[in-house]
């Protein structure tokens, strides 16, 4: 079973009480399903499980009243199964085909006899079928493909060394040559397989790269037939054609998505549909350009100027029907490595629960990323090539006087080094790239006495 960061997240929030319904969106194929089945047979006497996909008729539970001793007792009558109020877990799987389960949430978590789950691979495309959210009964939990640092556990990377490279990471000091060199290797590999766990599984049992395209080539395929399925109207043909051109839209040297290149008479605002279809979907990452890279980045956002990258590099790469994935695990930079590496780093930073935001304009250059971190806005450049230390965006974008930055950071081929306030470190560390802790709780009274 390959390990996921998330199952921490399922631990913490079976402890809260009272708690809500937890809801697990993402994209399909991320193992979002399999994690929550083990985390409930792992953790409760009693799992009852229904996938509205695979059980065309589990819908009729929650038909009628939505009251919550009615749909109990649909349940109940229905799974033939054992359910002991504080020690089981419900979980409903596929929920976006199912609107009125969403809206019963409430009335179940009002109950309060049992916990509940739900997972959608298509919630955030299928919102308008829903009557009724469950507002205040149900958090929001964002599931991707598997972090580098995920996949390298999974491929054997023991606990001890994780701690190793944290502590280079922290203290600013290099990673002895042989685990630099190692760590490379893997992180090549990640850049071909990438975080699909059912590619990643078929990695680890046969090292057969053969193998891992044709898995990642079978989701591709999954995803286009989703397109096909859930997609209405003019904007099926639209949403397909966006998917398709991205990867050739990558490989342009600024990575800009243009859509005159899907239709060159399309207008951007017909085509915000299909963009958001492929965002909500979880299929595609968009980064918007930023016209001033300071806090807060989100009022600074150019809503029509943005990249999109692919949810997985690995998908990325098997999608480019080049064979590139010889020359990438060989460490071959003539491959555009740049549009791949940046992609990673998209995936990676989304994964670390970041917002993807890039700065460019004519006088300055492009900055890959502009990350805002707590109040800070970090500043990070992604090298694939043995001149990493040159970076002439960053030192411009840093060295405007009205502007503050947090890090400013290189992802790059080299060690861990510093020089002046500018840190360069190996593109594996980007998993250690984390959110500054917010707290817990903040606490504020005026004082009225003088009233």
């Amino acid at each position: 079973m390959l390990e996921r960061r998330i199952y921490s997240k399922l631990k913490s929030w079976k402890e809260e009480h009272p708690k809500k319904a937890l809801c697990i969106i993402g994209a399909r194929q991320i193992g979002k399903t399999t994690i929550i089945e083990q985390f409930g047979r792992e953790n409760y006497d009693h799992f009852v499980e229904i996938n509205f996909i695979t059980d065309e008729n589990a819908g009729r539970i929650f038909e009628g009243s939505l009251d919550a001793d009615t749909i109990i007792e649909n349940l109940t009558a229905y799974k033939m199964q054992e359910m002991e109020p504080g020690k089981t877990l419900i979980f409903l799987d596929e929920i976006q085909e199912c609107p009125n389960a969403r809206c019963a949430i409430k009335f179940l978590v009002e109950d309060g006899r049992f916990d509940y789950i739900e997972s959608g691979s298509m919630l955030g495309v299928r919102y308008k079928e829903v009557k009724s959210y469950p507002v205040g009964f149900e958090e929001i939990c964002y599931m991707y493909p598997m972090s580098f640092m995920e996949y390298a556990a999974a491929n054997g990377v023991q606990e001890s060394t994780f701690t190793i490279l944290r502590q280079c990471y922290e203290q600013g000091s290099p990673v002895s040559e042989s685990v630099h060199a190692t760590m490379k290797k893997l992180f090549y590999t990640y850049i071909v397989v990438g975080g699909m766990p059912a590619v990643v599984q078929t990695y680890v049992n046969t090292h057969d790269i053969g193998k891992v395209v044709q898995a990642q080539r079978d989701i591709l395929e999954l995803y286009r037939l989703d397109i096909a399925r859930y997609a209405t109207g003019a904007d099926r043909v639209k949403i397909q054609a966006i998917f398709d051109s991205i990867p050739s839209q990558l490989n342009d040297k600024n990575r800009r998505f243009f859509l005159s290149r899907v239709d060159e008479n399309g207008r951007q605002n017909r085509y915000d549909n299909a963009f958001l279809w492929l965002s909500d979907a979880g299929v595609a990452l968009p980064s918007y350009n930023v016209s001033e890279p300071q806090a807060p980045l989100r009022l600074n956002e150019k809503r029509s100027i943005f990249k999109l990258f692919f949810n997985d590099t690995g998908l990325l790469c098997a999608a480019c029907m080049k064979n590139i994935q010889f020359d990438l695990l060989n460490g071959n930079m003539e491959v555009n490595m740049g549009s791949i590496l940046e992609n990673v780093f998209a995936q990676s930073v989304r994964c670390n629960g970041f917002s993807l935001n890039y700065y460019e304009s004519k006088k300055m250059g492009e900055l890959d990323f502009v990350v805002q971190n707590g109040t800070q806005i970090d500043l990070i450049e992604v090298k694939s090539g043995h001149d990493y230390k040159k970076h002439s965006a960053l030192n411009r974008v840093s060295g405007v006087e009205n502007w503050a930055f947090g890090r400013k950071l290189v992802f790059c081929e080299g060690n861990v080094e510093k020089c002046e306030d500018t840190e360069y470190l190996p593109w594996y560390m980007i998993m250690f790239y984390q959110r500054e802790e917010e707290p817990v709780g903040y606490i504020y009274q005026v004082d009225l006495s003088a009233l």
